[in-house]
């Protein structure tokens, strides 16, 4: 009975970004096991989906995609899972006395939505205004990369790189704006390819109405797919 009621809701739910938290949502035994073993399993499992729908996995095209399907999940596109791949945003004062906000455009996004594990591709667009300390302009980017190599809803990934960032800097004066096209839309569903989806977090002095103003001004929203 529990099962069928489980059934339903998720019929009822459909395509709605349903999260319950801005941490994602992982098993306490996440880490278990090993790369290697996660590839084995992952690679059984891709077999099993093929054979099922069909394909003939002794053909030369088809026979290392397994393999090679198991390998990009774990070493690449869902790498971000992995807590030891977390970048290491080192701080350095801000002996220049740099006041204004500093904003990092355009950082490419390369994510997967959770719900139907389909691209998520954009830019996001970073802000903060130090205090006291500043971050190297590349662990910007790394940051977006590390949290988007994960099973993602846009949102969540907003409020991650937002979150991580506030850390690394001791200050709540950071913000991202997300640009984003969700392949779930484009490629499927209503397909409609023309749509993109914005989300921003605001935290600290970004919430006053001319700082961003400013932060908008900046980066105008103008980017091309």
């Amino acid at each position: 009975m529990k099962i069928e009621s489980d059934f339903n809701d998720v019929d009822a739910i459909g395509d709605d970004h349903i999260g319950t938290s801005s941490d994602t949502p992982l098993r306490a035994d996440a880490f278990k096991l090993s790369n290697a073993e996660k590839i084995d399993s992952i690679k059984a499992d891709v077999t099993h989906i093929l054979e099922t729908l069909g394909l003939d996995l002794n053909d030369d095209s088809l026979k290392g995609t397994p393999n090679r399907v198991a390998k990009m999940f774990v070493n690449e596109i869902f790498g971000g899972l992995d807590p030891q791949k977390k970048p290491n945003a080192s701080t350095f004062d801000n002996k220049y006395k740099y006041g204004e906000m500093l904003v990092e455009k355009n950082i490419t996004v390369y994510s997967t939505c959770e719900h139907h594990l389909l691209p998520i591709v954009g830019r996001a667009h970073i802000a903060y205004i130090s205090n006291g300390t500043v971050v190297g302009l590349s662990k910007m980017n790394r940051i977006v990369d590390y949290y988007a190599k994960r099973p993602q809803v846009q949102e969540r990934l907003t409020i991650q790189i937002v979150k991580e960032l506030q850390e690394v800097l001791g200050t709540d004066d950071v913000a991202c704006i997300i640009d984003a096209k969700h392949l779930c839309v484009n490629s499927r569903g209503i397909r409609d390819i023309e749509s993109s989806t914005v989300t921003s977090e605001f935290g600290g002095k970004f919430n006053e109405t001319n700082t961003r103003r400013e932060l908008l001004e900046y980066i105008k929203l103008e980017t091309k797919f």
